[in-house]
């Protein structure tokens, strides 16, 4: 049977963005050692920051790939657990014979990638995802040379991308030092915990309270995290 010649462009696309390295991050900054010296500035400056400090130590770098990868690994966590996005992901790596990469998931058909546990709106995010690759719409090899900004804009326009992946992917696969994910659960809960708030701050606040803390704010939503998930509420 013949194949026509739309989809044979699009398999070769596909094969040669495969093959293609993604280029290392070179100036990755948001490493154990940075955090340690952001955190130490904004303590100096605010004795809340030394106070939780001393309460949980340091959060870890959160240190994760750049490329494809770690994009579709961001849809599978949206809105489940931890441990259910990596339960997921295990099941999808497996079905894609161990190749999470943008050509061979848009080989797959809708019903193996739901197979692995996926929704079937996860499955359209993921396709929207390696087809922006593949077509070089999200260019992966230049997203470490573009400006916070640049990189949020481009990710965003991906479907199923809003402002909370992006910021993820800048912090932990790009390593940027003030991203500020204020529309967080967790890190306006921690937040509103760390500034000792008696209610827990909107979006529009827990924005406006970090400005004093640029540039390190990266460093301080790792530290949010950090104090979430080890301070009980009743001892915050």
């Amino acid at each position: 049977m013949l194949v026509p010649r739309v989809r044979l462009g699009l398999i070769f696309k596909c094969l040669v963005r495969d093959l293609q390295p993604v280029e290392r991050v070179a100036n990755y900054r948001l490493t154990d050692a940075h955090i340690k010296k952001a955190l130490n500035a904004a303590a100096d400056s605010d004795s809340r920051v030394a106070e939780a400090l001393n309460l949980v130590g340091f959060p870890p770098a959160r240190k994760r790939a750049h490329g494809f990868d770690s994009l579709a690994k961001i849809v599978v966590g949206q809105q489940v657990s931890t441990r259910a996005a990596e339960a997921i992901t295990q099941r999808l790596v497996a079905s894609l014979n161990g190749q999470l990469e943008p050509g061979v998931l848009l080989s797959r058909d809708e019903a193996a990638l739901r197979a692995a546990g996926l929704s079937r709106q996860k499955v359209s995010y993921l396709r929207s995802l390696a087809t922006a690759v593949v077509e070089d719409d999200l260019p992966l090899l230049d997203l470490p040379k573009m400006s916070d900004e640049e990189v949020l804009e481009r990710i965003t326009a991906i479907r199923g991308f809003g402002a909370w992946s992006a910021q993820m992917y800048l912090m932990f696969s790009l390593g940027r030092t003030d991203i500020w994910p204020s529309g967080d659960l967790a890190v306006r809960v921690g937040f509103g915990r760390l500034l000792g708030l008696s209610e827990r701050p909107t979006s529009k606040q827990t924005e406006s309270l970090a400005e004093p803390f640029s540039p390190h704010k990266s460093a301080l939503a790792l530290l949010c995290w950090h104090y979430y998930s080890n301070v009980p509420q009743d001892a915050a």
